[in-house]
């Protein structure tokens, strides 16, 4: 994590990242999410598994920066309990807040972003 002063709360995640780990991206009621670039070493996988009509339970993988962890674990703590219209209601701006992310960092937040957006859909898809 040298060249860039990360803030406590990215530094608390990053050391501490929640729920990492994956669930079977077969299962009905998993959504999963493969987003970013190996070329540009950041990616990011993220699930979500529903129970009814919230999402019960989130977790992710990530390959890349200090920061791009930390919006992952963060993500998975705002999903849990949440609709998937609530999920969706998630902006990288949300991340860039809350983990006081740096311009240099935004793209981990749009990451982050895009990753929710695209669980969501692959749960969607399996339902539609």
């Amino acid at each position: 994590m040298a060249g860039t002063a990360y803030g406590p709360q990215v530094l608390d995640h990053y050391l501490h990242p929640r729920h990492v780990g994956s669930f079977d991206p077969q299962d009905s009621q998993v959504g999963t999410a493969l987003v970013g670039s190996p070329a540009l070493g950041q990616v990011l996988k993220l699930q979500i598994r529903l129970q009814g009509a919230a999402i019960e339970s989130a977790c992710f993988r990530a390959f890349g920066c200090g920061a791009a962890i930390a919006a992952g674990s963060l993500a998975t703590e705002w999903l849990q309990g949440r609709s998937l219209d609530q999920a969706l209601a998630i902006r990288s701006q949300d991340f860039v807040q809350a983990l006081d992310l740096p311009p240099a960092k935004l793209h981990c937040a749009l990451l982050a972003e895009d990753a929710i957006r695209a669980a969501v859909a692959d749960y969607t898809d399996k339902h539609s």
